[in-house]
């Protein structure tokens, strides 16, 4: 379904891809707009906060405290690790096809059949599911 104001999981800030996603959920969350099903603070946003080395309820903070993406990010740098741009490079690469052939295979087919798109050969990873769920309906 389409979220307004929630980016796609491929769009970076500062490089990084999902970092902005997160903040988004973070954001419609808190007004309440963010459907009950959408995962927070747990399997990618985690996966997000142990590569910059922050704890997600501090991410939270910082983004309703009204501080912009950027800055948050810098945030992230400053009191966690800023990662090389190889690492930021390997991060992008395998958050990009998480889904594909890999341990999360299985709950990405199950989560493609839950939402009626088991046919769906073109949604291999879960950023394409991700473009597809938020373009149906």
């Amino acid at each position: 379904m389409k979220i307004p104001d929630l980016r796609h999981s491929a769009e970076r800030v500062g490089g990084i891809v999902f970092f902005g996603r997160m903040l988004d959920k973070i954001r419609l969350h808190a007004q309440g707009k963010l459907p009950s099903d959408y995962k927070r603070g747990t399997g990618t946003d985690s996966r997000v906060c142990r590569f910059l080395g922050v704890e997600y309820a501090a991410v939270v903070e910082q983004a309703l405290a009204g501080v912009g993406d950027k800055e948050i990010l810098e945030w992230c740098f400053a009191h966690g690790r800023k990662p090389s741009e190889e690492e930021v490079f390997m991060f992008n690469a395998f958050l990009s096809k998480r889904g594909w052939r890999d341990n999360q295979t299985q709950e990405l087919e199950q989560m493609k059949r839950d939402r009626g798109f088991g046919d769906r050969a073109d949604i291999q990873t879960f950023f394409d599911f991700h473009r597809a769920d938020e373009e149906a309906d």
